[in-house]
């Protein structure tokens, strides 16, 4: 039997989440799903099969690992992966049919090397840095770029993108002038007959705002799996799809003046039942919820006490009498009418929802709910 301590996926939220995407896309062909960072955490082989069945035929990935498991899975549809060609992963980019970013001129060589050895052109996108200040190639380093990149016969330019910085705050003037340098890359393309049949710059936050140019394809991330990208988009209807669930594994009634787990940071202050959870900061539960946290046991809360352990969690159920043992608790999600979201974690824990998800560890075995 699997342990009690387990992740169910909710993929009827992860459909829900993506159709809201697609209205706002002006179609699931317009989507490029991003499954990096194995979804997110909730699982990239099942999440992109199911995305799959809705209609995506773009998926995009971080690594070259992430892009070969969903290959190995048996997807053979494009994976675009965004954090560029490290070198001797040339041959891979090539066997797998994999599309890369190309940000920097060595790797393009290195690519092009690789592409003539097999005897087959590699697609490529171009990452332009509009403001991002990270990776991609500066606007006003294009034009030499170009005549380079022009130079490597078995490249062939697909798309070109960039990355918004500031969009999850679409009041900022930033973003405006981000989608102002892109639209100029895009001219400067046109001027040396470049004309990328897929352009993309949206994230989620921009998917979701007034900030969406004329692109074809969009990127949503967090917004597929029910986070939002900040607190100014709290008011889509974006459900969790991530649940994280456990048991009690014992009960116990402490007196007064009675510490709990490591350090002592609690100490009872009167007669109190302490509930033990089989899960701890190896599982992902952060350390950093001991005193703040909360959980979910019959769609009720209790609050985490004591230290949160490598693999034990203590809560008070002293307000709770009917929870016993092998009670079912909701650790991150819903339970009945109340819902712990990743956002309410993140803000007790100083983080965003994004960490939330990927921090929950690869012990914790995944449950597919259709």
């Amino acid at each position: 039997m699997e342990r009690p301590t387990y992740v169910e996926i909710d993929l009827n939220a992860l459909r829900h989440n993506f159709a809201l995407a697609a209205e706002r896309a002006g179609g699931a062909g317009r989507i490029l799903a991003v499954v990096k960072a194995d979804a997110y955490g909730h699982g990239a082989t099942q999440v992109a099969r199911a995305l799959r069945r809705q209609g995506v035929h773009w998926f995009g990935t971080a690594l070259l690992e992430e892009a070969r498991e969903l290959r190995e899975a048996g997807l053979n549809d494009p994976i675009l992966v965004l954090g560029g060609v490290f070198p001797g992963q040339e041959e891979s980019f090539a066997a797998l049919n994999l599309t890369p970013c190309i940000f920097d001129l060595e790797a393009a060589r290195r690519l092009n090397a690789a592409g003539g050895a097999s005897g087959r052109s590699i697609s490529c996108h171009l990452k332009i840095d509009t403001g991002m200040g990270r990776v991609g190639f500066l606007p006003e380093d294009l034009p030499e770029v170009l005549k380079q990149l022009r130079e490597l016969e078995h490249l062939h330019f697909k798309g070109v993108l960039s990355h918004l910085a500031l969009a999850d705050d679409p009041s900022s003037s930033h973003n405006e002038e981000q989608m102002a340098r892109f639209h100029a890359v895009l001219d400067t393309l046109h001027e040396y007959d470049l004309h990328p049949r897929h352009v993309h710059i949206d994230n989620s936050a921009a998917l979701y705002s007034d900030l969406m140019p004329e692109c074809t394809l969009v990127r949503p991330g967090v917004t597929l799996y029910g986070g939002y990208p900040s607190g100014h988009f709290a008011h889509l209807d974006l459900q969790p799809v991530m649940h994280w669930r456990t048991v009690v594994a014992a009960i116990k009634t402490l007196p007064a003046g009675r510490g709990v787990s490591y350090g002592h940071r609690f100490v009872t202050e009167r007669p109190t039942r302490i509930a033990t959870l089989p899960v701890g900061y190896a599982d992902g539960y952060n350390r950093r919820l001991t005193g703040c946290g909360e959980v979910l046991i019959g769609g009720r809360r209790a609050p985490v006490v004591g230290t949160v352990c490598m693999d034990w969690t203590m809560v008070d159920v002293t307000d709770l009498p009917e929870v016993g043992v092998g009670a079912l608790v909701t650790l991150l999600g819903c339970d009945g009418d109340d819902c712990i979201r990743a956002e309410e974690w993140a803000e007790r824990i100083g983080t965003i929802n994004y960490e939330v998800f990927c921090q929950v560890s690869k012990r914790v075995p995944r449950v597919y709910k259709e």
